[in-house]
This record gives C-alpha cells, structure tokens and sequence, in this order.
C-alpha cells in the first residue's frame, strides 16, 4: 500500500495530523496499536476530566446547605465515577473512528516498525505482517508513565495513571509521588471522594514549573481540604506488610514512614521511541526524544515526529498544533513555527491551575523591568456569588513596553479563561489596551482586566 502520509499513533497529535493532511488532498493512512484516540483520549486528558467533575459534582453536594438546599449526606459511587468516565473516553475514541472515516484516513491496526526507504512495517494481534509505504511518514507515538527505581509499579498496589483510572476498590489511604498535573489532579479526585491522601513532592513546591505564588495558593488551597502536602521530599522505597504499603519518605525534618494502601507513581512521562524502528532508518535520538527542526523534519528525509516523543511541552493541544503545522509544511503552505513561549498550561484539579509565558521570576531572570498586577477573587463578586473565591489572577507586564510576558491563574474555572491571554499575547496587546478592554460582568474574566489595571495602579475592586 502507497500512501502520501503514513501517521504513527493516533493520539491528539497523530489523528489531527491526518485529518489535516486528508483535507489538504493527502491521502492518508493512521496506525494504531491499541485505540483510536491514543492516551489522551483514553486513559489520559478525557476520562481524568471526566472523574474530576464527578468530584466536583459529589462536592456541590456535600456543601449544598450553603447554597439553601437540603439534602440527604451523599455518598461516593466509586465504581459508578469510573463507569462514567470509562463511558465518556469510549464515546470520544468512537468520535474519532467516526472522524477518520469522514476524511477518508486508512486506519490500520497493529504495532508499527519504521523501516529504510519511507516505509513502515506492520504486525497485527495475529502476528501478520504488512509493508505500507509513503512520500511522509510521521511518527506521533506519544509517551507514558515513567517509572522511578523506587517505585516499581506492579499494577495493583503500586500504580500509574492508567490504573489510577480504573481501580476496582476506592482506596481508603493513598501516597501520590509527584505534583505535577496528573499529580495533583488524581490528588484532588480521591481527597474529594474521601481518601486519605499524601502528596509527595521532590522539589520544593507543589506544581513547581507554576509561578511561585500560584504554587502556594494551591498548597495552601490541598491543606484546606485535607490533604498532606510534603514539599522537598524524597520516596526511598515502599515494604508492603500485610494490606499496608509502607513509605518510607526523606523529609526536610528526617525520613519518615507513611503506611497507605496504594502508591501512585505520577513523576511524569516517557517517550514511546523504543522497538519502532528509529535506529534500524539512522533516526536521531538525543536524551529520549526524538531530534526535530522547526517544522518536525528528523535527519532522515521522509521522516517526521510530533508531540510527546520530541523535545517541548508534552501537552494534548501542542501534539495537534505541531502535526498540523508538520503537515501543511509538507503540503507546500507556508506556516508558521510554534512560539513555544505561548503555550497555555492547565491543571484541573480544584481550584484550577491556568497558566502562559513567563513566570515572575523567568521575566525577571531574563533582564526585564516588570510590572505585576494581581487581582484576588475574593474581590470578584461572581466568584463569591459562585461559592468559590479562592484564588487570583497575576499578570506580568514588560514596564517598558507594556508587553504582556506572563499570565498566571488559580481559582474554579480558570482554564476556560487562559485562552485570552493566549491571545492577547499573539496579538502583542499592551497592558494599556487590555485595561482599555471592556470586559463583562459580572464574570471571572473581570479579573483578568482587574489584574491589568493593578498592574498600572488603576485597579477600581482593590
């Protein structure tokens, strides 16, 4: 079979990929070997969501009195939560099976090994064999879980995120080892449900690649709920005695054991790149990833890479921006490469976690003059009339220029609102014209023009 474009993985990068190469007149082909949709749509960004607001919903409940509404003490649905969530990722993966159907995409399931010659071997579940061919050939195999020499993860009482998603019993006591995203977000489900939980973090703040201000709200905001925060830590090792899994931790005060029924494992990802064929075609590899140009070109003609198996953010949203521009590059457009200093950041754990460009002490280190506005939501009056005034807006503007260089959020619903910085900052909109823009109320937006105003000392809620 003779392709224009053969996609490796068919995740948010590998899929949109091919969509965007059939619409501009490629023909295409994706191979799987698991499930349409890849991680994200299956075990990673959909279905964790889709918990997440089961939490959510079970916490309006638990606090209906303080919106005058009586109801009966709830109780936590553990396996209906993950029913559900199961259910929305299957209805997602059947949208894309739908998706590559209306743009004509070849899908092809089986384990795919890159061979010389722009072509790629696959292997299906039988153990058959078929040689595809292309003009392109675009790796997008995305990564998984990493596992750390202390925490070897069996599956059952140490886990990664996949299995975090479908446990058949609610854990009563739960250590989390890592407080990035997938971290904190599993954190947040399982405290709200009821468990017991640790968070473990190596560095010296919870979501550490966040503004230092951010990081401490939310720590603050996890203790508030409960939930055992332990910063500059190390996990030596986990004994299991009886039911229990003993951790034993290094801490700023000394080491110390934490006994618990589960161990999840959430110290980030790793690459997908062994066993498909990379060093059989003379692929470059360096700490990991896959080496690419600006627009996802290897040192092999022919050969492409996208998302989580090359360098920069491992991100859903990026994987498609970077298959998208790959694509058009090759079809003779001429895009533009990704500002990579514009790449929005979300965590949804509650409150949300909303974030772009630079953080203080980034716009600080590389030699700008700044200034900060920052706007609380207990000074936002839909945030009160919500139930959730947790939380702020910090932007970080050029004070020469009036550039924005970093906007940071921390409250409920913020992730819905990070776009417009996103844009503000595509647009290179000065401090000035966004306080000059009229922004709704009463909404969460405000705060963003509020947050700007403080920044110039015309903040009118403060």
């Amino acid at each position: 079979m003779k392709y224009d474009v053969i996609v490796l993985g068919s995740g948010p990068g590998g899929y949109v990929t091919a969509i965007r190469a059939s619409q501009l007149g490629l023909k295409t082909a994706v191979v799987e070997r698991e499930s349409l949709g890849g991680i994200c749509l299956n075990w990673g960004c959909i279905p964790t969501k889709a918990l997440l607001k089961s939490a959510n919903v079970f916490e309006y409940i638990e606090h209906a009195e303080d919106y005058g509404i009586s109801v009966a003490k709830p109780k936590a649905d553990f396996s209906g939560m993950i029913a559900r969530s199961r259910g929305v990722a299957g209805g997602m993966s059947k949208g894309v099976t739908f998706l590559m159907k209306k743009n004509k995409i070849d899908v092809i399931m089986g384990d795919g090994k890159l061979l010389s010659g722009k072509q790629l071997e696959v292997t299906d579940a039988d153990g058959k064999k078929q040689t595809l061919s292309a003009d392109h050939i675009i790796i997008a195999t995305g990564a998984r879980s990493r596992h750390l020499p202390s925490l070897p993860q069996n599956g059952k009482t140490i886990i990664g995120y996949r299995e975090a998603m479908t446990l058949e019993e609610q854990p009563k006591r739960m250590v989390v080892v890592g407080s990035g995203a997938i971290g904190v977000e599993f954190a947040y489900f399982y405290n709200a449900i009821g468990t017991e939980v640790t968070v473990v973090e190596y560095q010296d703040r919870i979501v550490p690649v966040e503004d230092a201000e951010v990081s401490k709200q939310l720590e603050k905001s996890f203790k508030k709920s409960g939930i055992n925060v332990l910063t500059s830590s190390e996990v030596l090792g986990v004994e299991a005695k009886g039911k229990d899994q003993l951790v034993k931790i290094k801490t700023k005060k000394g080491e110390e054991v934490i006994a618990c029924d589960v161990v999840l494992s959430a110290a980030g990802v790793v690459a997908n790149i062994e066993n498909i064929g990379l060093e059989d075609v003379g692929i470059v590899v360096d700490n990991g990833k896959v080496v690419v140009d600006e627009f996802y070109r290897t040192n092999m003609p022919g050969y492409y890479a996208i998302g989580d198996c090359v360098p920069g953010p491992a991100l859903a949203h990026v994987a498609s921006a970077e298959g998208i521009t790959c694509v058009e590059k090759i079809a003779g457009h001429t895009p533009e490469p990704i500002d990579y200093g514009n790449i929005p950041g979300c965590t949804y754990c509650f409150p949300e976690v909303a974030s772009v460009g630079m953080t203080e002490a980034q716009a600080k280190d590389a030699g700008h003059d700044v200034k900060v506005g920052k706007f609380p939501f207990s000074a936002s009056g839909k945030a009160s009339a919500s139930g959730h005034n947790d939380g702020f807006v910090k932007l970080i503007f050029d004070a020469k220029y009036g550039e924005l260089l970093g906007g940071h959020m921390i409250g409920a619903n913020v992730t819905e609102m990070v776009a417009e910085l996103v844009a503000l900052r595509k647009l290179e909109t000065t401090g000035h014209e966004l306080i000059k823009t009229i922004h709704p109320h009463p909404t969460l937006s405000e705060a963003v023009m509020e947050a700007a105003a403080a920044a110039y000392d015309e903040v009118i809620h403060l």
